[in-house]
């Protein structure tokens, strides 16, 4: 139950070092697009992602004991844009991940990030390895980061900033990767890598973006089928903290990736709102998400 994982994970938030038997907490599903590739080809890529859905799936990223269907849903589509050499990929990585809203059989995105920055060597039939202090290749580092921030997005949404110890093992990564020679990893290479989504994440300027995100969800869409109005009211004082927060520093990547995973969200919530309140969602969002500001505007007539 959705009252069960919300309790847990607030003790285990008090008690970070809770004594207990190690579980697994992802349940992502990994796919892996292969155009262009022969037949021969795109069967080492299925034995990849056999091979990385089983490290996924079966690494215990946390000291937190989930019960099977408390995992975190969650997927990651690796496409490959080039095939450099015999054992060398260019790739784009898409991970996107959800939680359940109590009460319904409703899940609600919670994380949505395309990562164009992915460059990786595999050989057929060589293992697969992660660990924890170590840079041992940069596709499982890749696939660790994300996973961990993923698992920090989702424990956000339970307690304010619940996520921060996820995302400093993100960070722990994004270190480790500075001597890589693969891109992704440094600031300099880009306003929207890996560096920047950590660097964010952990960086008080934009701690009301994350607190927001405990109130949109728990005070929001949680309660909604108590009081839908009251819980839309809720979301909307996320929205306000969001605006607030892009007053002070707009155009942040973190922003972006929160709206990457709530715009169509929203617009469905706020469509059928009182005309006040879809009024000030559409004012809010124009502002803050100026890129689909065309697509708040048509709430405006309710479609």
């Amino acid at each position: 139950m959705l009252i069960f994982r919300y309790i847990s994970i607030v003790l285990f938030l008090v008690q970070f070092t809770l004594v207990s038997a190690p579980a697994q907490d992802l349940n992502c599903q990994i796919s892996i697009s292969t155009p262009g590739m022969s037949e021969r080809e795109r069967q080492i890529m299925q034995n990849l992602r056999s091979e990385l859905t089983e490290l996924v799936n079966q690494t215990n990223w946390t000291e937190y004991e989930l019960e099977t269907r408390e995992r975190i849903e969650a997927s990651m589509q690796i496409t490959i844009d080039e095939q450099q050499g015999s054992d060398e990929y260019r790739a784009t990585i898409q991970v996107q991940s959800r939680r359940p809203v109590y009460e319904t059989a409703y899940s609600a995105p919670v994380f949505s990030h395309r990562d164009r920055d992915l460059v990786f060597t595999y050989r057929e039939n060589e293992p697969i390895e992660y660990a924890e202090n170590a840079f041992l290749s940069n596709l499982t580092s890749v696939v660790a980061f994300y996973a961990y921030v993923v698992i920090g997005f989702d424990f956000d949404t339970f307690a304010p900033l619940g996520g921060t110890p996820f995302f400093e093992k993100a960070q722990e990564i994004v270190n480790q990767g500075q001597n890589a020679p693969q891109v992704g990893w440094k600031s300099h290479e880009s306003q929207r890598n890996r560096y920047w989504l950590a660097e964010n994440l952990l960086n008080n300027t934009y701690r009301g973006i994350r607190e927001a995100m405990y109130v949109y969800h728990r005070q929001g869409f949680d309660k909604m089928t108590d009081n839908m109005d009251l819980a839309r009211g809720e979301v909307l004082k996320a929205l306000e903290m969001l605006q607030q927060a892009h007053r002070e520093r707009p155009g942040s990547l973190l922003m972006r990736v929160v709206l990457a995973a709530k715009s169509d969200e929203l617009v469905n919530l706020f469509a059928e709102a009182p005309s006040v309140e879809r009024n000030q969602a559409i004012e809010i969002l124009s502002e803050i998400d100026p890129s689909n500001s065309s697509k708040y505007r048509q709430m405006a007539s309710g479609n």
